[in-house]
Parts: C-alpha cells; structure tokens; sequence
C-alpha cells in the first residue's frame, strides 16, 4: 500500500452493454485486445519518490496544463472518435476508452439495485493504447484495471498529515506535498454523524453539488458508539516506548512527551498497567509492566528522568517494546504500545516493513496494537505511517501542550480502547446513474474489491467514540435520477472476531443543490479535501477535485464556514488556509 502522492485516475463507469458478455478475470495481467503494453504514467516532475513506499502509477497530466516532451499523443483519430462518442475528455482525466462492465453489473444494467456484493469477475477495456480506471493491485503491472463500479479501502483515523502541516505553517512554511493525505485533513474534524446503538458502525451517505456541471462531493460518514464513562471500558495494558535519542532534545519533542506521559498517566485508571521502554542508540525497559494503583509516584519518576542521549535505534525500541507488552500481556484488557517518536531513524533497522517483520508475532497472536505519536517540526512522517498503517493502529501528531492534553486527556478512551479490528469500507456505485468517481486520499488503504469479505485482509482498528469520514469526487450522468450509491462497512467484533456488517443508501435527489449551502459539517469536510488537495498540487495554481477553489478565495470560505461552526478547531482551520494563502503567494 505505498503512497507516494502521485495523483491517481478518475474511475470511469460504464452503464452495461448486455451484448457483450463480461469475460472472467484473467489469471494474470488482463488482456486487452488493441491495447499495447507500456509502462505506467510518467512521474511527476515535481514530486520525489517517497522512501519507502511502493512505486504507483500516476495520473495523465492535468488538461489545462501544457503537454509535456514525452508525453505520449493518442492518435488523432483515435482522440475524434471519443469526442463524437460522448466528449469523455474530463478535467484530471486525458482520456477513457469504452470497457464492458463486470458480470454483476451487466445483470444490474441501469436498474434496479440489490446492494453491495464481492467484486465480481473484471473484464478488459478498450482503450485503444491509455490505461483505464485506477490503478490498483501490484503497482508494477504495467496496464491498470478496467474500471468497475466498486470502491474498497480500509478504515483510518489517522489525523498526523493535518497536525504537522499545521505546524510547518505555524513555522512560516508550506508543507511537503508528500507529507499531505487528503483523509487526515477531513477526520481531523468533529462530525455529528448519527451513532449507533450498540457495538459497530452507524452508515451515513449524503453529498451535495458542487458548481461544475453535473459533479458532486458525496460523502460516507461511519461511526462507533461514543466512549463509555471510564470506568466502563476495559483495563488498558499499554507500553510507552519512548524515543530519547539526541535529535529530540530540541524544544518541542523530549520536554513535550515527558508532559505528554505525565498527563496520560494521571488519566489513567488505578487497574490500567503501564511499562516504559527507551531508545537511542539501543532500546531498554525502564519500567516493566506495572498495574497503577498506588504506584503512579514510580511511573512519574521513571517518566522524570527521561534525557536524550545519542543516535535512533527506533527498530530496537519497537522490538523492545512489544516484547515488553507480551510479557506484561493482560487478557480481558486492551494491550496496546504508544510510541512516542520524532521518527527520524538513523541507527539499525529503518524500513517499516523489517521493523514489523520482527514483531508480526506479537501482532498476530496477542492483537497488540500500535498507536504512534508524531513530535517534533522535523518529523519522520513517512516511517511512523507505515509503522501505524501495518501495525494495526493509528497515529496523531502533537505540537504542543494543547494538543498532548487533547490526545492524552480527552480523546484517552479512543485512542486506547478498541470498539473494531479489521474494518474495511466498500462502495457500490450505481453504473446507471454515475458517470465517473474517485475517491479523496486513502491512496495507501486501498484494499482490493473481493478482499472486502476476506476476514484475513488486513483493515483498520477503530475504537470508541471514533468517526471516519470518506469523499469521493462523483460525476453523475446527465439526467440521472435514482439510486447513487450503497456504501457498507464491514468488521470484527475485537474480541470474539465474529464478522458484521451495516450499510447506508444514497438517493440522487438526496443531493443537496449547492455545497456552499449545505449541511456546516459538509462544508467543513469540503474545506479541508480541498485544502490539502491545493498543498498537493501547488496552491493557486489548480486543483484535480471539481468545484475546488484557489487558496486566497477558500480562506474566506473556511472563514464563513468557522462562523457557521461555531467550532475553535474549524477556526484553526481557517488560519492555517489563510497562512498557506500568503505562502503560496
């Protein structure tokens, strides 16, 4: 699931052509008749390869952007043909070629609708040379699959990329576009999402029309419980492991996560456990498991005398750490490490993927998760995602004490307890009333169509009180009235692992007419998608997502909308458009 931020393809739906019959899923790469093997899309000049992270393909240029040397030229008649049949030629997407739709589809057709099913069987397209559709699977595959009407991911509530570009803003500078994920801007923000009654998921599926013709943000909101009072939930086990290397000696990381550990240890409960496990150059337990009760003076002390010393061995403090939560492990309570870390790893293991290689067994037998928090104005961001991502956990990012006493105080039963384990989302898409979507971010969850079901696919933990929130970027057909879209989410119960599943239904009428005048929390979302889709596309110099607005105009947006809030954090918000505004110049 690499990320390295290079924009992906519009997914072009087609409505089902029952004459010609769906072909099975080639056992390899699918053929496609006409179409010549080629390489993926050329890298975008301006965006280095992230570290670590699996190579992707990219996006066609950009319509309204000069054609580049090399770039390779459909042929002219070719290009005629597509524009008399239809003027597929859409803004972010250089060109789509017809594609029979799946099996299922095709016996939908434009009809009536029976709800979300594992993806069926795919079929080539007919490109006529251009890939088609997003790229998806094993990156290296050198033609994208046809495109389908199902879109599938893994749940995430990371909020990091959002906290630390706040913070190179605060510091007078734009962010690393490749730092910047489109989903942790929009769940950065509280939504009044309806919860459920018990354990699992509420579905909400809205949207509202944007000011280019015939597209529309829909939005799928997915919500837990909200958090039980403290004494409800079960006893936590947790592991700090705490970096102390010379790097986060700095103003801002050492001090702050000492402050950080010494509020959540006040928070936590007389039965909680906690140990602490240092690293720098090498990683040592400094305190084993220890249930609190009247032994917090010793978790201050061990907390006190905290000091940074040399290099970063943050593969050895992980290891350290989970061996540490397995030996302290608690059955019946939440057993979970928090790693505290600029994440600037410079000292032996520093790929993500070695680093959880050597604790894949204490991941998979005892369920330990990961909860990482990012500090420090230099911030190995890349490396704790990864760490989080397939550690099976999530991860923030904390600036100052305002923040630590957000994480470690009020959002504590969140982001300690656990409400999901492998929780996964998939949207259906009517072929019959949507043209073309994509989603907003999760570029590095995606999770393959028939995997949904797959209990052994790996998907997000969510715990109590959590929403997650996904966009997607929609172009119905002209006309359209109908059925838009069913979106499920799919989980396991985290201690029993028996699987459950809800879903929520999307209407065409149910759009509202404008975005501007939609729902306030819709706005919001809005404000932030298209405010870290300008972070990663260069400010007032365009944007990929439909009704999107230059960054000096959206600052006055996101200034009326904390109004209608009411909302500090959406003020926040504001300033920080407002910031990049006079940056981007």
């Amino acid at each position: 699931m690499g990320n390295d931020h290079i924009r992906r393809p519009w997914r072009t739906v087609r409505p089902a052509r029952p004459e010609h019959p769906a072909r099975p899923e080639h056992p390899g790469r699918p053929e496609h008749p006409g179409r010549p093997e080629r390489a993926g899309w050329p890298e975008h000049p301006d965006r280095s390869e992230h570290p670590g992270r699996s190579e992707r393909a990219g996006w066609p240029e950009h319509p309204r952007r000069p054609e580049r040397p090399g770039w390779p030229r459909r042929p002219r008649g070719t290009l005629l043909a597509l524009i008399l049949a239809g003027g597929l030629l859409l803004t972010g997407c250089s060109g789509s070629g017809g594609s029979h739709s799946s099996a299922d589809g095709a016996a939908r057709g434009s009809g009536g609708y029976a709800g979300p099913l594992p993806a069926p069987d795919r079929t080539s397209g007919s490109g006529q040379g251009e890939p088609d559709g997003e790229q998806t699977g094993d990156a290296r595959r050198d033609i994208a699959p046809s495109p389908d009407y199902l879109s599938t991911f893994a749940l995430d509530v990371d909020t990091a990329s959002y906290g630390y570009a706040r913070r190179a803003l605060d510091d007078g500078r734009l962010p690393d576009p490749t730092t910047v994920r489109p989903e942790e801007f929009v769940n950065s923000f509280r939504q009044d999402y309806r919860r459920p009654d018990g354990n699992g998921f509420s579905v909400t599926v809205d949207g509202a029309r944007t000011r280019d013709e015939d597209w529309s943000l829909v939005r799928v909101g997915l919500a837990t419980r909200t958090a039980a009072r403290d004494g409800e939930r079960p006893p936590a086990a947790l592991t700090f492991v705490i970096d102390v290397s010379g790097s986060m000696g700095e103003p801002g990381r050492l001090d702050l996560a000492k402050d950080s550990l010494g509020v959540m240890t006040d928070r936590l409960r007389d039965d909680d456990s906690v140990a602490l496990v240092t690293f720098s150059d090498e990683a040592e337990t400094v305190l084993p498991m220890t249930r609190l009760g009247h032994h917090r003076g010793r978790v201050h002390d061990a907390i006190d005398g905290l000091e940074p010393t040399e290099s970063t061995n943050l593969g050895a403090g992980v290891r350290t750490g989970y061996d540490t939560a397995v030996e302290g492990l608690r059955k019946g309570a939440t057993n979970r490490v928090v790693l505290i870390s600029d994440a600037l790893a410079n000292t032996g293991e520093t790929d993500a993927d070695t680093i959880l290689e050597r604790i894949s067994g204490a991941r998979r037998e005892h369920g330990i998760t990961l909860f990482g928090v990012g500090v420090g104005s230099e911030y190995g961001d890349a490396l704790m995602e990864r760490l989080a991502d397939k550690g099976d956990g999530h991860t923030t990012y904390v600036s100052n004490e305002d923040d630590a006493r957000k994480v470690f105080c009020e959002q504590l039963p969140e982001n300690i307890d656990l409400t999901a384990r492998d929780a996964k989302a998939q949207v259906a898409f009517d072929p019959g009333t949507v043209r073309q979507f994509r989603l907003i971010g999760y570029d590095d969850r995606q999770v393959a169509d028939q995997d949904f079901r797959d209990d052994r696919v790996d998907g997000g933990e969510i715990g109590p009180g959590h929403t997650v929130t996904a966009l997607y970027a929609v172009r119905t057909r002209p006309g359209a009235s109908g059925h838009l879209a069913t979106a499920s989410v799919r989980w396991l119960d985290p201690r029993t692992r028996a699987p459950h599943e809800e879903s929520g239904q999307l209407e065409t009428g149910s759009l509202d007419d404008d975005l501007w005048t939609s729902a306030p929390r819709l706005q919001v979302d809005a404000v932030a998608a298209y405010f870290a889709d300008a972070l990663r596309t260069g400010g007032d110099h365009g944007s990929a997502l439909p009704g999107a607005l230059p960054l000096s105009e959206l600052a006055r947006r996101a200034r009326t909308v904390a109004s209608a809030a009411e909302d500090g954090a959406v003020r926040d918000l504001a300033d920080s458009v407002e910031r990049a505004s006079r940056l981007a110049g």
